[in-house]
């Protein structure tokens, strides 16, 4: 088996999630995320979209963590990332946890915004 070691260059991968917080870089976050080329600050939530559309021209799509279970986000929200040019990836939070590092790790233009699991 050969083994390559991974390189982050345009963001931090998330170390680990648990109850109410995330760990990137080493640091805790408490309640929501958000991280990408940015940098990493909490996300409060649906509401909170002005820090998503902030991403436009910076990314190419943002994953979506929605806790535990998968969930639809609110159709505006969609709309209003969709029509800035950022495409958007729901899916549950460690799932889109898992699949922000591949692709950051690949070097894509990506972010996530997730919710915690409680």
């Amino acid at each position: 088996m050969r083994l390559n070691e991974v390189a982050y260059t345009d963001a931090t991968p998330i170390d680990s999630y648990g109850p109410g917080f995330f760990r990137v870089g080493g640091e805790l976050v408490q309640g929501g995320l958000l991280t990408g080329p940015k940098g990493t600050s909490v996300w409060t939530g649906y509401e909170d979209s002005a820090v998503l559309l902030d991403l436009a021209g910076d990314i190419d799509v943002l994953f979506v963590g929605t806790g535990v279970d998968i969930a639809h986000i609110p159709m505006q929200l969609r709309a209003d990332l969709e029509e800035a040019g950022i495409g958007v990836e729901v899916m549950n939070s460690p799932a889109a946890c898992r699949t922000y590092n591949v692709l950051l790790s690949e070097g894509r233009r990506i972010a996530l915004a997730a919710l915690p699991v409680n």
